[in-house]
């Protein structure tokens, strides 16, 4: 008997940002970052990603957190900030990538879609 553990991966950004708008996805968005991050750091650490999945229940080595933290940390630093959280949704997201445009500003996203 073989045993297949593929699983297929849906993505459910690009609805969410048809029914919720730009804003309103950016704000699910940062609404996910706040649960993920250490409050006293103000980032998503390996330590609050660890206990998040505990607590969620999910079984997640340390190699692979210490690697999802890896995939979107573009400073260097270890962690996560939200930026960097942001981008990286955005980056696993390939059906997001194919659709309207989010501009940023330097003070922050810009909910205009092209």
């Amino acid at each position: 008997m073989d045993l297949d553990f593929y699983m297929d991966f849906e993505d459910y950004f690009p609805s969410m940002v048809a029914s919720l708008g730009a804003e309103g996805f950016i704000g699910e968005l940062y609404n996910g970052f706040h649960l993920l991050m250490d409050a006293n750091k103000g980032l998503i650490t390996f330590e609050s990603l660890k206990m998040n999945c505990f607590m969620l229940g999910l079984e997640v080595r340390d190699e692979e957190l210490v690697y999802m933290l890896m995939e979107g940390d573009l400073d260097g630093d270890g962690a996560l900030n939200q930026m960097e959280f942001c981008i990286l949704m955005f980056r696993l997201s390939p059906c997001l990538m194919d659709g309207p445009k989010i501009y940023t500003t330097h003070q922050g996203v810009d909910p205009m879609l092209m």
